[in-house]
């Protein structure tokens, strides 16, 4: 939960904790051309109609080489796969043997694989979204995403980094949507620039017999 004292030390001096999260964010966007990560999300939905929230915990790995690939492999508790080829935008469902094809700059848009696998700087983040640097919290540091477009279905981004010996390392993505829907990703076991991740990993072919959806 963000303190309400963090307000106040990001609005003190540019010299606070808040203000170097935008420094390493841009650091983490000059040093990482390519990453590799085992992920844990959890997507906790609205209540509805009096009811507890429902959260609902996946696991798998997380890779880019930027600026036009990358890919969500599911593991647990089904498997899933999301890839971009630079191209196109795979959804593959295996529970339900079925394709889901998009235009990849069209379905990507403002999106979380923006702001982490395809922007290059500050200013080409700068152009889909309003950032803002928030406090550091237990050696992670947050900078917070807000997409300039109003009307996508995304609300806000939180993006924690962290240092490790001079390397900037992605460790969580805290997502909420525009209908109160909260995802949050922790990253573990992170590569950086790992030699053995090549464009050829980021080629999808469907499944033989999977229904292929092209919206």
């Amino acid at each position: 939960m963000f303190k309400p004292w963090a307000i106040s030390l990001c609005l003190l001096a540019a010299t606070s904790a808040c203000a170097d999260s935008l420094e390493t964010l841009t650091q983490f966007l000059k040093q990482t051309r390519s990453l590799k990560a085992d992920f844990v999300q959890v997507v906790t939905s609205p209540p509805k109609e009096g009811r507890p929230t429902k959260n609902k915990t996946s696991t798998g790995t997380f890779s880019f080489i930027r600026p036009t690939v990358f890919r969500f492999d599911y593991s647990k508790p089904f498997v899933q796969n999301i890839v971009a080829d630079g191209n196109k935008l795979w959804l593959f469902d295996a529970d339900l043997n079925q394709v889901t094809v998009r235009n990849q700059a069209q379905a990507l848009g403002s999106t979380p694989a923006t702001l982490i696998a395809s922007a290059n700087d500050l200013a080409t983040l700068g152009k889909a979204f309003e950032l803002k640097a928030a406090a550091s919290e237990a050696g992670v540091d947050w900078v917070v995403a807000t997409p300039k477009n109003p009307e996508g279905s995304l609300q806000q981004v939180r993006i924690g980094l962290r240092l490790d010996g001079g390397q900037v390392l992605l460790a969580h993505l805290d997502i909420m949507d525009a209908f109160g829907t909260r995802s949050q990703i922790r990253f573990e076991r992170v590569l950086v620039n790992p030699s053995h991740l090549t464009p050829a990993q980021f080629q999808f072919v469907p499944p033989k017999g999977a229904d292929l959806i092209q919206p």
